[in-house]
């Protein structure tokens, strides 16, 4: 666990660095065997999608973390970075209110990761 919570610390700077809009991280350790934490983010176009995604990836290649698959990132409308421990969901704005995923997992625990 306290590896995921390094992960979410990397990734989420890494958004912040590229001005994500409304970043949550969800603990969903307690609900499902997928991960331990979603984080969701969405940027303004598909180029900035695009680019949040470059930035995480390459943030958390430095801190040494493998991706285990990327999907979406031609489309820029929802790209989804697997982490194994953590996966990072960025979207267009209208695409994230389209899928509210955040309903999804509602059962999960919001993360303050200012506080972690």
């Amino acid at each position: 666990m306290a590896n995921s919570i390094d992960m979410i610390k990397t990734a989420y700077s890494a958004l912040e660095d590229k001005k994500a809009f409304d970043i949550k991280a969800i603990d969903i350790s307690k609900i499902s065997t997928l991960c331990d934490y979603i984080i969701i983010a969405d940027g303004t176009n598909k180029k900035q999608v695009q680019a949040l995604c470059d930035n995480v990836q390459d943030c958390m290649r430095d801190a040494g973390y493998e991706n285990k698959s990327i999907e979406g990132y031609s489309d820029g409308g929802w790209i989804l970075l697997d982490y194994y421990d953590i996966i990072v969901h960025i979207f267009s704005g209208e695409t994230r209110r389209f899928y509210n995923i955040e309903k999804i997992w509602s059962d999960g625990d919001m993360v303050d990761v200012n506080s972690l």
